[in-house]
């Protein structure tokens, strides 16, 4: 049965790999990412995620 004790030994938020970005990284690329459009849907994404996992592939 599913507890939440459970759910917070599940919890993968705070485990990253060392191919991620650092604050201090992200804020030297951050400015280079063009900003979303105007109109249409709003981005879905998280860009920082998107780039986290090309570096993984990457590294």
């Amino acid at each position: 049965m599913w507890k939440p004790g459970h759910r917070a030994a599940a919890d993968r938020r705070g485990l990253r790999y060392s191919s991620d970005l650092n604050d201090a990284e992200w804020a030297l690329v951050e400015p280079l990412i063009p900003p979303a459009k105007r109109g249409g849907r709003r981005r879905e994404v998280d860009v920082r995620e998107d780039l986290n996992a090309i570096f993984y592939v990457l590294s």
